[in-house]
């Protein structure tokens, strides 16, 4: 087992299955272009042994496939149905929604119990200016088909000053009356927010000022919440939980367990590093080339971890995944 000096390691993998995106957040991609298919992005079947690959070689328990959109990818089919087999605690997927209620039978078929689904608006006319694509009814219908297929939901908000701090409390009266669990991102300081401070101060939303909001409504407490939680969990009594992902309030780096592969074959230890490590060519090799090889490579992720907090990073959210 690969640990660091502070006890961490890697038991949670995020893929991102393409960089392709069907939507253009303006917190994620400023000039408005919708990021594409990187050329290089691996086959279904050499994400697939890439993540049978770290499995042994890192421990890996749980997995989420994020994007870009995952659901927009052509290796959705044969990569779920690939990684369904490899025996993981939890597989789970992000999605903005816009193509949930379309895939849903796959998902379902191949055991996906839990969503997350990005969604920053209950407004149709501030919805299409965050994300510049997309139909919010389409996402809120295929939210309701997943709830009535037995999926648990967690919805993703990340709260901007001037753009949708007013739907802070419409969108949490909405999940707890659906039960789904609404978490709050705190902005982070990735892609070009890393570069622009003033842009990511003019739009920061932080956990003192969430809980204020929050709190002139709901009576809530704190939950409890798992060791290598990135949510900070408070419960409203009688009605449900909502989450807080403070990474700039309240940094998480010390209990981290997360390691993310990107679609062509670049490993992340940490958002908050530049540092990345490409794999794409031991995905090719036998096990017993590829192993060795791969454990080392994890050695070097682990210790881009930060020790405290997140510091800032110029890779671009979407490209890894969330």
């Amino acid at each position: 087992m690969i640990v660091d000096r502070q006890g961490r390691r890697f038991r949670n993998l995020r893929i991102s299955l393409t960089a392709a995106c069907n939507y253009a957040c303006t917190y994620c991609v400023p000039d408005g272009k919708r990021l594409v298919a990187a050329q290089d992005e691996l086959s279904a079947e050499a994400m697939a042994r890439g993540v049978a690959y770290l499995i042994e070689a890192a421990g890996i328990e749980r997995l989420r496939i994020t994007g870009g959109e995952p659901l927009v990818s052509t290796r959705l089919d044969p990569f779920l149905r690939q990684v369904s087999q490899l025996g993981l605690d939890d597989i789970s997927l992000t999605t903005n929604g816009q193509l949930l209620e379309r895939k849903l039978p796959l998902l379902v078929e191949c055991g996906i119990r839990r969503l997350n689904v990005s969604l920053d608006t209950l407004d149709a006319s501030a919805f299409r200016s965050i994300a510049r694509g997309g139909d919010l009814a389409t996402v809120l219908a295929g939210m309701a088909a997943a709830r009535e297929a037995g999926m648990k939901i967690k919805v993703n908000m990340v709260p901007l000053r001037g753009q949708n701090l007013d739907q802070v409390l419409p969108l949490l009266d909405y999940c707890l009356e659906r039960g789904f669990e609404l978490r709050f991102i705190e902005l982070m300081r990735m892609g070009h927010l890393a570069r622009d401070g003033n842009a990511f101060n003019q739009q920061f939303v932080g956990l003192a000022q969430l809980l204020e909001l929050i709190g002139s409504r709901y009576q809530y407490v704190q939950a409890d919440a798992p060791v290598d939680a990135t949510a900070m969990r408070y419960a409203i009594p009688g009605l449900g939980h909502f989450g807080v992902i403070a990474n700039e309030s309240v940094p998480f780096c010390r209990t981290c367990s997360r390691l993310r592969l990107s679609s062509t074959g670049w490993l992340h230890g940490c958002l908050s590093s530049s540092n990345r490590h490409y794999v794409g060519d031991l995905l090719d090799k036998p096990r017993h080339q590829a192993l060795p090889a791969l454990q080392r490579l994890l050695v070097k992720a682990l210790g881009d971890k930060q020790d405290l907090a997140f510091s800032g990073g110029v890779t671009v959210m979407k490209i890894i995944g969330g």
